[in-house]
């Protein structure tokens, strides 16, 4: 019976500890002012239009 409590208390412990990770994400990501915000976005946009995009078909050539 003892294993049981064991299992039980580690179990506990990697909850509370995913909890502790998931509040520690949410306030870096809140701690950002909607200026960063935007920055942030508009250098991710310029990255991503230096690469093709693939939602366009590509002729292989089989039809």
């Amino acid at each position: 019976m003892r294993w049981w409590k064991i299992l039980g208390l580690a179990g506990t412990a990697g909850v509370a500890a995913t909890g502790v990770v998931i509040v520690r994400a949410e306030r870096k990501r809140r701690a950002y002012t909607p200026d960063q915000v935007r920055e942030r976005l508009h250098a991710r946009l310029g990255d991503k239009s230096d690469h093709p995009d693939r939602t366009t078909p590509v002729d292989d050539g089989k039809s």
